[in-house]
């Protein structure tokens, strides 16, 4: 079954039209590294390798960053496999298409020397003809975004036809009309951060300069929000429920908060994890009461009509 992505080729589509022409996706982390033979199928593994290398590189950085270095380089030249797609910005407002269909190649000299065989479609997909969701996945920070859940979408566009607005295959899903509504949410919560609870006492991670922290990948699945406190000792794992039966997510967050601490954290920092639903959810306070080092919120959202006064 294939997966889909979106790459983004240099920071503001740099390397968009270079690498459309020359029928490739690439990564410039260690240039000077030839990863030919050296990819285990395991991202952990390679991880496990390559971080401390990267903070040898660039000891300024931290472990957040060489994780999230480490982790879409890994999944550029190994965790996408032949036959995936891809969609890259090409910096003007539309995104280039393409299948990938050559395995990891490294050219020596090369401004982004890890690659991967693409062929490219003709027809390019406008932002203006994506869903709002799709759009802000498509448009996350970050060089790497795994966009197969708008699968049915994606392939609708590419075909030329345009999708129903709202489709959910996923059977942990309990509530689709709350799982489109809470995906807005996260969009929501990132935007406005600095004026909720969390933002009192918490940024989402940042590098250099930019928000990364939003659906930061790990090991297990994406993050929806990565954020460390403001006197960096504390990382937060922030999951939105997302209409999804109560014990997966709770399940997912203490997952993502376990590889956060054994493979992003320093130290001396702890961990700590929220989860943000819709509404009082009694298996998700159960769970919680004997976990805290997990702190569950609701929202309300206001929504008011003023008359125009002629």
């Amino acid at each position: 079954m294939k997966s889909y992505y979106r790459i983004m080729l240099g920071r503001k589509s740099i390397y968009a039209e270079e690498a459309h022409q020359g029928n490739y996706i690439s990564a410039n982390c260690f240039k000077d590294v030839d990863l030919t033979n050296k990819l285990p199928d395991n991202w952990r593994e390679f991880n496990k390798k390559y971080i401390p290398l990267y903070l040898e590189k660039y000891p300024d950085k931290t472990k957040i960053s060489a994780g999230l270095a480490c982790g879409m380089l890994h999944t550029i030249v190994k965790g996408i496999k032949q036959g995936d797609i891809v969609l890259c910005p090409d910096g003007k407002g539309s995104y280039f298409v393409g299948e990938v269909v050559g395995d990891y190649e490294y050219h020596k000299g090369a401004t982004s020397p890890h690659r991967r065989s693409v062929r490219w479609y003709t027809k390019t997909i406008s932002r203006d003809e994506m869903s709002e969701s799709l759009r802000n996945s498509a448009g996350s920070i970050g060089t790497v975004s795994n966009i197969s859940k708008y699968a049915d979408e994606i392939e609708a566009l590419i075909s030329g036809s345009h999708p129903a607005s709202i489709i959910s295959t996923d059977e942990t899903i309990e509530d689709p009309s709350i799982f489109a509504l809470e995906k807005h949410l996260e969009d929501f919560l990132v935007q406005n951060w600095k004026h909720t609870e969390l933002g009192k006492h918490y940024n989402i991670y940042e590098e250099d300069g930019e928000l990364v922290g939003q659906q930061y990948p790990s090991d297990t699945g994406p993050i929806d929000i990565l954020a460390i406190s403001k006197n960096k000792k504390e990382i937060l794992v922030v999951e939105l429920k997302k209409g999804r039966v109560s014990d997966v997510v709770i399940g997912q967050v203490q997952r993502y908060m376990g590889y956060v601490k054994e493979e992003l954290a320093e130290k001396d920092q702890k961990v700590k994890g929220v989860i943000i639903a819709f509404e009082d959810d009694i298996k998700i306070y159960r769970a919680l009461s004997v976990a805290p080092n997990i702190d569950f919120y609701t929202y309300k959202i206001h929504f008011e009509l003023k008359k125009y006064k002629t």
